[in-house]
Order: structure tokens, then sequence, then C-alpha cells
């Protein structure tokens, strides 16, 4: 029998390759016709690695660098160049952990634990060994093991956290990836070989580093290290609260699940928010003078409910809040700029009546009456019902909007009338050591789960927004949350386990044929890391209970 050939289409172009070329050799040729080094291979709408092989005929849609599914394989695939070259630098003996913790800058901040010291000469030595391995083009290698041998491996290793991790999985394979003699797992794609990752630079900051590495539009291009202290800390604490409970993975939180005690760790969590609600009530009153409580945060962070909590807080200190929404200020639906889509854009400053805001706000603040407005999302109108309000000296206002932090909202307001805070959902939770999780990812699910209890939303329709609305808050949220007076952390470590039973369904009915299903099927593949727990012990003024129902306040 002779050799076996497959056709092969890519765009307007069909050829036929032997069985057995791998995606890559096939991408090598067509490279020239893309703008950005290619990385993964859509083979009849299914993700492949480029090690992969051909063996069928096929049509072929290559991803890049500039692609989100190709972007997190750069950074994924840089996580494990960065693990092997410090076990190289330390040896295994003076090696007890290293932590990939979360994202900052345009990178991640990493610890590591062992018989030797984070300095400039050993980011040096790492930073060698990287550059190294990246010249040589190792292959990064996939093996697929039985979920016990993976376990046994992980456990002979010392890695208990994916040890811990493995306990809970169904699944009876593993796929585990090489570099050279170094084995470690990864959620997600990798790329075929060290020679792909290009661009990445080491920072020291506080007590361990930032890997940082290039954003998604410019590849081959790592942008300065620009300290975010205020964000650091926050991500900081909440990381140090998670160790403290022993609940730093997916792993761990699994764990208490299985002991029977979750109730308690609930309210623990609970416990803890409202007390940093409470303090940044009591910081507010002792600064005195703030007329204007400024909140502002990404989408899904819980806006709305910490605004009710906060307020509580303020009335507990004999404050009189009033909330206001910047949504109220829309202009009306026919002056609303346009994206370069054509569509209407709400998200930027310009749709907000910022001239009007202005004029009411300092006429509150001089004490005057103001008759403040209601827009009507039906007609697309801004409305006047009577609402009138006057400011006493008792009285402050509490103001939510995506635009709260930028002083062009409130361009007429004196400084030292304004208190800012920063709200997200900044999980401190890893699925195991070297696996972040994406702040994103928790902040969508959660999203999606609320759209589609309120809006009767399906998880397609909220998939299908999720880039828009990212690149809203990258341009009118996140440049401007060091400038908070407070930031406040809404996630908390036990929501995905809940979440995990209104998100499922959802990601089900995603269809095989829908352009999101790859990545509804990116997060029921997350999900099925957690163990799922009820909502029913869930306290009422929860900010899960903006998501899934059953809160206490008109959210």
């Amino acid at each position: 029998m002779g050799e076996a050939f497959y056709k092969v289409t890519i765009g307007d172009t069909q050829k036929e390759y032997a069985a057995g070329t791998t995606y890559r050799e096939i991408a090598e040729e067509f490279q020239k016709d893309y703008d950005a080094r290619i990385v993964l291979a859509m083979v009849d709408l299914k993700l492949n690695e480029l090690q992969k092989k051909l063996s069928k005929d096929c049509t072929i849609v290559f991803k890049t660098v500039k692609d989100r599914t190709g972007y997190k394989t750069y950074r994924r695939s840089a996580c494990l160049l960065l693990i092997k070259a410090i076990h190289d630098v330390v040896g295994e003996d003076k090696l007890k952990k290293i932590k990939i913790e979360f994202s900052i800058s345009k990178g991640y901040y990493v610890n590591a634990y062992g018989d030797f010291t984070i300095d400039q000469a050993f980011l040096d030595k790492v930073k060698a060994r990287m550059d190294e391995m990246v010249a040589q083009d190792i292959p990064i290698t996939k093996k697929s093991f039985a979920l016990d041998d993976a376990v046994a491996m992980f456990k002979k290793r010392g890695m208990k956290d994916k040890e811990r991790l493995f306990r809970y999985r169904r699944a009876s394979k593993v796929n585990i990836y090489g570099l050279e003699d170094f084995e470690d797992y990864y959620y997600g794609y990798m790329l075929p070989s060290t020679g792909y990752i290009d661009a990445y630079e080491l920072f020291l900051y506080d007590e361990g580093f930032v890997i940082q590495m290039p954003v998604r539009k410019k590849p081959g291009i790592v942008p300065p290290f620009e300290p975010q202290n205020k964000l650091y800390q926050t991500m900081k604490e909440a990381t140090q609260w998670g160790n403290a409970l022993g609940i730093d993975t997916v792993g761990a939180l699994n764990d208490k699940i299985c002991e029977g005690n979750f109730h308690d760790l609930i309210l623990v969590q609970e416990a803890l928010q409202e007390s940093k609600i409470a303090d940044i009530a009591e910081d507010i009153v002792k600064q005195g003078g703030k007329k204007f409580v400024m909140i502002a945060g990404p989408s899904s962070s819980g806006k709305t409910t910490f605004s009710h909590r906060l307020s509580i807080q303020l009335r507990a200190h004999g404050m009189i809040p009033h909330p206001i929404g910047v949504d109220d200020y829309f202009v009306n639906r026919e002056n609303t700029p346009l994206d370069e889509s054509g569509n209407y854009n709400f998200e930027c400053l310009e749709a907000i009546d910022v001239e009007g805001f202005n004029k009411d706000m300092s006429a509150l603040l001089a004490g005057e009456t103001v008759e403040l407005p209601s827009f009507n999302f039906k007609t697309g109108k801004r409305e006047y019902k009577g609402n009138f309000k006057k400011l006493g000296p008792e009285d402050i206002l509490v103001i939510e909007g995506i635009h709260g932090l930028n002083d062009k909202l409130s361009y007429a307001l004196p400084a030292e009338s304004k208190y800012k805070i920063y709200i997200s959902a900044l999980t401190s939770l890893n699925v195991d050591e070297h696996n972040r999780i994406a702040t994103t990812d928790g902040r969508l699910i959660r999203r999606m789960v609320r759209d589609a209890r309120t809006r009767g939303a399906s998880a397609q329709k909220t998939l299908s927004m999720w880039q828009s609305v990212r690149r809203g808050e990258e341009e009118n949220i996140f440049p401007y949350q060091e400038s908070a007076d407070a930031m406040f952390n809404s996630a908390l470590i036990y929501e995905l386990a809940v979440l995990k039973q209104f998100a499922e369904p959802l990601l089900f009915s995603v269809e095989k044929d829908d352009p999101e299903y790859q990545e509804a099927k990116r997060l029921l593949k997350f999900l099925e890391y957690f163990l799922g727990v009820s909502s029913e012990n869930l306290p009422n003024n929860s900010i899960i209970r903006e998501f899934v129902g059953g809160s206490c306040f008109n959210v």
C-alpha cells in the first residue's frame, strides 16, 4: 500500500499532504500570509496544538499569537519555560515550590521558595537560562498519562497541589507537558517549542518578581514594567488570607468542601468582606468633608451590592447616603457616539452628559435643591420625575458608574469632596501552583449567570458580547484604578463552587457551530476542577446573591 494523503483546505487554497504531517509544518508554509506567528490550528472547528499530526481530510484556520487563544497559549508556555529555568538554576534539592501568583502590569507576579535568595543576580541567571532554551528551540512534548499514574508521579515529585487537584478529577487520562527532563501539568494549549517564546523580561518586585510579556496586539515587544502598588497590595492581602485558611488552590478548596465545614468558610469569608466595607466607611467619615463617593469597577464586580452595603455602614456612622447612578446621565440615544462597527458605544465618556452631571453635583455641593434625572432605557431618553435632592451636613452621595475614577467625569468637583473606590473580583485562588485563575474568567461566569437570570440571555449571547465589554474596561476603568482612595476585592474564595451549578447548564447549551463554542468548552473544562455546592446557605446580602438571586437588595 502507498502512503496516504489528505486534502487540506486553508482559506481559498486546497492542498494535499501526507498522513502524519504536523500542523506546524503546514503552518510554516502559510506563515507568510499572517501578520503574527501562527501558534494553534483550528481543524474542522476544533482547536489543536501544532505538534499534532494530520490524520484526515480537513479545513484548517490558523490562530496567531494576536488571537486570544493564541495569546494565552504564549503566556502559558512562557510560564513553563520560566519554571523549568528556575529548576535548572536552583536545583531540585534547594527548591521547595514556585507559584505563579496573579496578573500585574502586563505579566504575572511570581514567587519562589527554597534555599536561595530572589535578587537581581538570581533573575539574571534565570533569564540567561530561559534565553538559552529559546535559542535551542527545544520541543515542548505532550504525553497522556493514566490518572493514577499522573497522581503517583506528582506525589513522588512533591507536587502536592497537583496530587490534590487530580484527586477530584473524573477523566481517566491527564495530559502532561515536558521540557527536556522536566514534566508539569498545564490547563490549556501549549506552543510546539521554546523557539516560539521570543519576548519576556524579569523584574524584581516586592518579595518576588514579575515576568513581563508582550500585550496581545503587539507581539515581540515587551512593554515597560509599571508597578501597580495598590492593586498588588490588594491581591497580596487576598493571597495571604487564602494561605492562612489553607485554601490557595482548587484542590484545597475541594478538600474543605469534603470535610463538611463549608458553611463556616462562607461565614468567615463574608465576615472578612463586611469588615473591609466597614473600614472603608470609617475612612470616609474620618477624612471629613467627603460628599461624593465615586465607585467604579469592571463588569460583574458586584458594584450594586457593594454600594448598598457601604451605604448601610455609612448610616451606622451617622451619615445619610443617597445612591446616584451615572447611567441616569446618559445622553439621549440619538446623541450616543458610535463605535468602529457602527453600534452605540455606551461605555465611552462621551455617552454621558458630563456637563449636566457636573452642573447638578456642583449645585448640590453649594447647598441648592436639584431635580435629578432618571434614564428610560426603553425610550432612550432622560426623564425628570420629581426626584429632588438637597444635601444636609450628614448627606453623602454614593455614585456608581464605570467612569467614577476618571476625574474628567467630575472635573468641576473639588478633589477634597470626592472619595474614590475601585472594586473588582480579584481572585487569589489558583488551579494549582503553576496555573492561575484569570480574574476575568470569574467575572465572565458571574455575568453569564446573572444575564440568564435577570435578562433571559443565553450563555452564547453573553460570551459574544464579552470582548466588547472587556475593551471598554481596558479603555475606561483599568487606567484609573491606581488613583482610587480605596480598593475593594469582591471575589469570594468559594464562589466558583457555587456558580458552577448555575453556569454549567448554560454553557452546555452553546451549539457546536456557534462561534462561542470553543470558549464555552474551555469554561466547562475549567469548572470541572471544582466540586459544586448549593447556594442555599449564602447570606442574603452576599455579593454572589447579585448573580445567583435571593439578594435582600434590589439588584
